[in-house]
Parts: C-alpha cells; structure tokens; sequence
C-alpha cells in the first residue's frame, strides 16, 4: 500500500526527533486530513458510538487515514464513520481517551495518549484575532519566516473552492503599528470561518513561535482588492473542475433524448 502524506509526515519527524516543525507538520497532517474511525456499531442518524479497547493506561479508540486500512485492520468490513481529523480531536480532547492511529497497518501508527489530544484540542480553538485598528497603508510583506509561508502554501492549497485566491501583503495601521495581512478574494459564501481556521492552522503548525497574521475578505470589486493585487504575494486555490458537456451518447444529451422502438 502506497504511503501517505500522513506516513510521510510522521517519519520527517521521527528522522529528527528533535525538529519541533516536524514534529508539527505530522500534527498539522492529521487534523486537516479525512479518518476513518472505526465504530461499535453502524451509525443512527448523526449519532456514532466508537468502538472501545482498554489498555493499561486507558481506553482509547482506532482511526485510520484510509478505509483501506481500517478493513486491512480488522480483516473484515466493519462499521466507521468518516470525518475529518480535527472534528476527531475536538471530539476525544477532555475525554481521557487516548488514540490508535494506524495501528500495525502503516509506518505512522503509533498511539496518541489523552494529553496531546487535549493539547491537540486546545490549540484547534484558537481563532484568528480580529482587526482592532484601521489599516492606513499595504505594502509588499517583509520578514516573514520561509517556514510560515511554507504553511500558508501547503493549507490553502488544499482549500478547493473556497476562494479564488489570497494576498499576503505588510500593513501600517493608524495607531502607527505595522503587521500582515491575509485578504482571501472571491471566498465562496459560507466559507469565511473555514478559510480563518485554515489560516490559524498554518499559524499554528508552522512552527514559528508568536507568529500573528490579520485576515479579510474581499470582493473582487472592491478598491483595497486592487490594491493588494499591486503590493501583495499572491496565492491561488485550486478550483473544482468544470462538469464536462455530455458525451453525446443515447439518453446522456438532454436535447436529443433516446428513441423508442
């Protein structure tokens, strides 16, 4: 079975165990990434109950970044629920519940106990800090880490269809002090609290310490859009592709509907 991103990330760090931003990244790999966790029972309605193990130091529940893998575990089909992993770790942290990732069916299984879930958990609640004074000019970003940019590329590359696209650019507020600035153009609607998250994740895990990044959003009209456009670095996010036109086959061309013999 081909590794994944989540094995990759695992074994970066576990090369250099003393590398904090590896050891990040493994992290960041698992709470914007799909798990499977495997469950007592099927599912009733939105309700799910995992399935427990009890171990010498607790109990703890199985999650797996592939069905594959959960069904290669088990050896037979067996109920799951797929989520994403930071809804995961928001539902395990204060528990005192540990986690089995991957265990025994990938090079990044290991177990996670109860305090890096909780820690885990604590800093998935952080948010992005709103604006307290009013931005008086945009520049061109300066001094940021390679690291921090590295993680802004890495998460909003993986953000599809949420916005067209984003600019990092340096500010000056009136109060005199100077920042940076994230300006997503075109988010879809609804999808502003998810680009936030996504930003504070890349923060988070970037492995900067005391790393502090604005965010706005912006139409695609607007004058400061311009603007950033001029002075700022520019990300794109990948676009869903266009649905393709029927292949003209019978029945598939809505105009042309098969004919009855």
């Amino acid at each position: 079975m081909a590794e994944t991103a989540l094995d990759q990330a695992w074994m970066a760090a576990e090369a250099a165990p003393e590398d904090d931003a590896l050891r990040l990244q493994f992290y960041a790999r698992l709470v914007e990434g799909e798990v499977f966790l495997l469950l007592a029972e099927e599912p009733q309605g939105d309700q799910i109950t995992p399935k427990p193990f009890d171990l010498e130091d607790g109990p703890i529940v199985l999650a797996f970044d592939q069905e594959a893998r959960l069904t290669q575990f088990t050896g037979l089909p067996a109920p799951y629920a797929a989520m994403p992993g930071r809804v995961l770790v928001e539902m395990l942290a204060g528990q005192g519940i540990g986690l089995g990732l991957n265990l025994g069916v990938a090079p990044s299984s290991r177990l996670l106990p109860p305090e890096i879930l909780d820690w885990l958990g604590q800093t998935l609640a952080e948010h992005p800090q709103e604006l307290t004074s009013r931005i008086v000019e945009l520049h061109a970003p300066r001094g940021l880490p390679e690291p921090l940019l590295l993680a802004l590329d890495q998460r909003l590359a993986r953000m599809e269809g949420l916005a067209q696209m984003a600019y990092l650019v340096g500010t000056s507020s009136e109060s005199g002090a100077r920042g940076h600035l994230l300006a997503f153009v075109g988010a879809a609607p609804g999808a502003e609290p998810a680009l936030a998250r996504a930003v504070q994740s890349a923060l988070t895990f970037s492995g900067v310490e005391a790393a502090l990044l604005d965010v706005t959003f912006l139409n695609a009209e607007e004058p400061r859009a311009a603007e950033c456009a001029r002075v700022g670095l520019r990300f794109d996010l990948p676009q869903p592709e266009a649905p393709k036109p029927p292949s003209g086959g019978p029945g598939l061309d809505p105009n042309s509907p098969p004919r009855l013999k």
